[in-house]
């Protein structure tokens, strides 16, 4: 009796040793996942920092020789070595603007549509279609929009602009096919499906039961999709526009085949122009043996990496500005 009445403290025992040990390890666990997780989130940091000081370190021939007058001459002569960044950066920003006022309406809309309106069936064929849209090559849009989407242009839709609109100084100058405009709606057709496949999938997490309570109180489709989905997924949605922003500002090879590449400012859309990543991928290998011409070039590659941060951290200043609007609000 005595032996049997000495057990359960004896197992006490056990169970108080194995419990301690088992949050030793999980203690030992939870430690070395958190510093894993932190070494990782600094490898990123420390990669943006080295790739932000070797562009610094790299381009610092031409901030000694241009300064900031670089950033607004439009001069490109390689052979006298005069250079300047206007018209780069004027195309990047044109082009890219134009991408993302094509873009981001239809994109939301698409969106909407899959989730709100459609069968699931029609839905999920659609969606998949838009996603294989995505993962074509920009190389392939480039082709396809130089030997397809630029003759229809010239042929059609800037002659008719030029008719309508040729007023404007935007729509002056002849129907060439190529130049901002066509580089921007090939632009805008390249980030297309990534904003829409987004913003389904952030209009999909809004809890179904919230919008049911808005049809069981007698709202119709267009006020639940207006007072509930967008207002649930709007900061999501606009995470969305700014990724497809990050993606058509940098893209390089699609608007290389289809803006022309002249290096000169026109307020015209059917003028020729270039880009900062259309003007590396051009001239870098020439630029090679001539050690000032490549540091103008890095030098413009650090100009786009600015740009970006720049977008970048505007979208989360404008995201944390919505989300406490929304707060404030609800």
């Amino acid at each position: 009796m005595s032996h049997l009445n000495s057990n359960p403290d004896t197992t006490t025992t056990g169970i108080a040793i194995e419990t301690a040990a088992t949050g030793i390890r999980q203690n030992k666990g939870d430690l070395i996942f958190r510093w894993l997780t932190t070494l990782c989130a600094f490898i990123i940091l420390i990669t943006i920092l080295g790739i932000f000081l070797v562009l610094v370190a790299n381009s610092t021939q031409s901030i000694d020789k241009f300064g900031l007058n670089f950033l607004v001459s439009d001069s490109w002569n390689p052979v006298k070595e005069d250079f300047g960044a206007a018209s780069s950066i004027f195309g990047t920003l044109v082009s890219t603007l134009i991408a993302m006022v094509i873009a981001a309406p239809i994109s939301i809309v698409i969106a909407l549509l899959l989730v709100e309106l459609v069968h699931p069936i029609v839905s999920r064929i659609v969606g998949t279609a838009i996603e294989l849209l995505a993962a074509i090559p920009s190389i392939i849009f480039g082709m396809w929009g130089l030997f397809v989407f630029a003759p229809f242009m010239r042929n059609h839709i800037q002659p008719l602009l030029g008719d309508w609109l040729g007023f404007l100084p935007l729509f002056e100058g002849p129907p060439i096919g190529i130049g901002m405009l066509t580089a921007g709606i090939i632009l805008a057709l390249m980030i297309l499906p990534f904003i829409a496949a987004f913003s389904r999938d952030v209009l999909n997490m809004v809890p179904a039961v919230i919008k049911e309570s808005g049809y069981g109180i007698g709202s119709t489709t267009w006020e639940v999709t207006k007072n509930i989905s967008l207002r649930y997924g709007m900061r999501g949605m606009i995470g969305a526009m700014f990724l497809g922003l990050g993606r058509a500002i940098g893209e390089t090879m699609a608007v290389t085949f289809v803006i022309g590449n002249a290096h000169y400012l026109s307020a015209s859309l059917f003028a020729p122009g270039n880009t900062i990543a259309s003007t590396l991928a051009n001239e870098f290998g020439e630029a090679v043996s001539e050690p000032l011409f490549r540091s103008v070039l890095i030098e413009l590659g650090l100009i786009l990496f600015l740009v970006t941060m720049f977008f970048q951290l505007l979208a989360h200043f404008w995201l944390k500005r919505l989300h406490k609007t929304m707060e404030e609000g609800a």
